[in-house]
């Protein structure tokens, strides 16, 4: 304290209750922890590759007309969730192997198994892919073809940007319209079939015929015709080998059905040899 004008230090004092003592001993707190659910993840009920609610539907009768359920999205009620992206995820649910598989299936067209195998699962992701591939593919080899021709006919070429809208047309029309018109007939003969089903199997049916434009740029007229030829008698063997099982419940019928699916496959692969191989060397 300051008095007269003399200081005097203030001594350490113990404030009473300001500092708690601290014990010699140091006390054992016990700390609980809650159990983890790390060990539960991923859940056991989820199901599929996207989630367990959110899978393909499995009527195969009507496969456009249910909703996708368990998404988080707000979906629309009724025939208005055709016009969602959300929709459509589930039939873009596949991974590699799924779509290598189903190639493999296609190739090997007297086995007759991948309607059945893809009944649960049907996808769009290969038939797209496949469509859009065959696009370009038919494009680029037709061109190239028209081009080696003219050069060694020593004529003037001249690109055709046609041949890419040509080709656009007519894959995404076949597999959108000859499907539709399919799904149509059956159901007018009380066939059950799914919609989403029929597009996939016309989707991998045409994979055969990437390596079948691919060679039919050798410039000689009598081996195109045979590779034409046989992608165009694989791929309606594919089709129809895979349809005739399911739609034998149409009586009598299903035998003119099934031909008609294997010469209108067949002559796909002849508009494709005569529309864009039309040049002879």
């Amino acid at each position: 304290m300051m008095s007269g004008g003399s200081y005097t230090p203030i001594d350490n004092q113990k404030v009473s209750g300001s500092v708690p003592a601290v014990s010699d001993s140091p006390a054992h707190v016990a700390v609980k922890f809650s159990d983890s659910n790390l060990q539960t993840f991923p859940p056991s009920t989820v199901q599929g590759k996207i989630s367990g609610a959110s899978g393909p539907p499995r009527d195969a009768d009507d496969s456009f007309s249910k909703p996708v359920s368990g998404s988080d999205e707000v979906q629309q009620g009724g025939w208005f969730q055709v016009f969602t992206i959300a929709y459509y995820k589930p039939y873009f649910d596949v991974d590699t192997s799924d779509v290598l598989d189903r190639i493999k299936e296609s190739l090997i067209p007297f086995k007759g198994s991948f309607y059945e195998k893809t009944s649960s699962n049907p996808d769009l992701y290969g038939p797209f892919w496949i469509c859009t591939t065959l696009i370009f593919v038919a494009a680029a080899i037709g061109t190239f073809a028209t081009y080696i021709a003219h050069k060694l006919q020593k004529t003037e070429w001249n690109y055709d940007i046609n041949l890419v809208t040509w080709s656009t047309g007519l894959f995404y029309g076949y597999v959108i319209v000859v499907p539709l018109c399919l799904y149509v007939i059956l159901k007018y003969f009380s066939v059950h079939s799914g919609l989403v089903q029929l597009f996939c199997l016309y989707g991998y049916s045409l994979f055969i015929f990437i390596p079948a434009l691919c060679l039919s740029v050798v410039p000689l007229e009598l081996f195109r015709w045979v590779v034409t030829g046989v992608a165009g008698f694989l791929s309606a063997t594919f089709v129809a080998v895979n349809l005739k099982n399911h739609i034998k419940s149409a009586g009598e019928r299903w035998l003119f059905i099934v031909t008609a699916i294997f010469l209108l496959q067949l002559a796909l692969a002849v508009v494709l040899k005569l529309y864009l191989f039309t040049f002879t060397v």
